[in-house]
């Protein structure tokens, strides 16, 4: 136990998890359009989660301590640098009109953490860090795959994205109902500006738009509809379940394994129910 704990916190500390989890959803777009898309691209979306992640957390805090890192931060530095170069090389493998794509998205995160406007970063901005989430989580995982394989961005493609919006969303509430207690008041977070109450109603109703979505499609598969089912009732609980004081791997493991464990269902589904 004492030789796992150190690894699992690396899982959890190197990003390693959450790009698991991003991954996780670029597969179940995968399923849903029935893409055909190059390793390289799998390969980039998990490295480039891994850097944004850590340089977006630690960046300043390498920043302020550069001569006196602990082992692991370094370890952790070191890990980033390797996805990062691993990153570069995947660039050579993918089409421009990815890297475009990817790099807009890339740049929301990288304003995330830099200053760029009067000496302030986009998380300084009131109310906008769960939307840049939102954005950057759905454009990566739904409109990055299509992209690459040329794909017309038809209905079910902008709806999948909405779709994937609002999950993500959803998904980041618990991390922000979690950081009430850290977070200063000029943010002005949906848990700060409504309570923790209204969030979770909130969250719910857009859950509930997310579903009511899949209606609207043209083409409308039943092992799909279960997926998001299942999907959307695993984001509900944990939103229900959020508290201010939580258990240290509440949001950033269990949370963060929801899009893992829906992509393992909706393989389950498609496996028997085809």
């Amino acid at each position: 136990m004492k030789l796992f704990y150190p690894i699992f916190k690396f899982y959890i500390n190197a990003s390693i998890h959450v790009a698991f989890a991003v991954v996780s959803f670029v597969a179940i777009t995968v399923f849903q359009f029935d893409l055909l898309v190059p390793p390289a691209l799998w390969v980039f979306i998990f490295f480039g989660t891994v850097t944004g992640y850590n340089f977006v957390k630690y960046a300043k805090i390498a920043g302020l301590h550069h001569r006196s890192l602990t082992d692991s931060l370094r370890s952790i530095q070191v890990f980033s640098l390797v996805c990062f170069s691993g990153l570069l090389v995947c660039c050579f493998f993918l089409s421009f009109q990815t890297l475009l794509v990817t790099a807009l998205f890339g740049l929301f995160t990288f304003f995330y953490a830099v200053p760029f406007l009067r000496k302030k970063n986009l998380r300084t901005f009131s109310g906008i860090k769960i939307l840049i989430v939102a954005i950057v989580w759905a454009g990566v995982t739904v409109l990055a795959p299509m992209v690459e394989v040329n794909m017309s961005l038809t209905t079910d493609g902008w709806l999948a994205f909405l779709q994937r919006f609002l999950i993500v969303f959803v998904l980041t509430l618990p991390f922000e109902i979690r950081d009430l207690q850290y977070d200063v008041a000029h943010l002005k977070t949906i848990p700060q500006q409504i309570g923790i109450q209204k969030t979770k109603i909130l969250g719910i109703g857009f859950l509930m738009i997310a579903l009511v979505l899949e209606g609207f499609k043209d083409e409308i598969i039943n092992t799909e509809i279960y997926g998001l089912l299942l999907l959307v009732l695993l984001v509900m609980v944990a939103l229900l379940l959020a508290r201010k004081k939580q258990s240290e791997y509440f949001a950033s493991f269990w949370v963060e394994s929801i899009p893992i464990v829906g992509l393992c269902v909706l393989l389950v589904f498609r496996h028997f129910l085809t």
